[in-house]
């Protein structure tokens, strides 16, 4: 799914959808929710479809830890051995980029925001085979479901 198609899916959900670059391959969804809640609402979602969370950093919580003052700032890690594990065999350098990740962060007028690798970006940075996208296809509707 391109970035087009899928800005128009988001739309078509009541959602927009950001690029904070051409070559970056980062997509932005604004969240309707604080950043403890969109977390809380992701994990539920992924609990709910039986995706493994690995991990939550709290950057944020890591920084106040030494002093240090951020925007609330989280990352989830979370997917499937079953749908990553065929990327892996096809293109074993996606393993950089998995496990998926979500990262939720909060910007300067205090909006919320999850952002994630755009799926087609993946496939370009690491030669996916076309038919093997759709197994990292779910960060996008996962992140909507999370955002609205």
């Amino acid at each position: 799914m391109t970035i087009w198609r899928l800005a128009a899916a988001f739309a078509g959900l009541g959602l927009s959808v950001l690029t904070t670059g051409n070559q970056n391959g980062i997509v932005d969804v604004p969240s309707n929710h604080s950043v403890d809640e969109t977390v809380q609402r992701l994990k539920n979602i992924l609990q709910s479809k039986g995706i493994a969370l690995f991990a939550v950093i709290d950057h944020s919580g890591e920084a106040a830890k030494v002093g240090m003052k951020m925007r609330p700032t989280k990352l989830l890690i979370f997917g499937s051995p079953k749908a990553g594990t065929p990327l892996m065999l096809a293109a074993p350098s996606i393993a950089i980029d998995l496990p998926l990740k979500i990262l939720v962060w909060e910007d300067p007028q205090e909006n919320v925001w999850l952002s994630y690798n755009s799926p087609d970006y993946l496939k370009q940075r690491h030669g996916l085979p076309p038919d093997l996208v759709q197994n990292i296809a779910v960060v996008g509707p996962l992140a909507a479901e999370a955002a609205k």
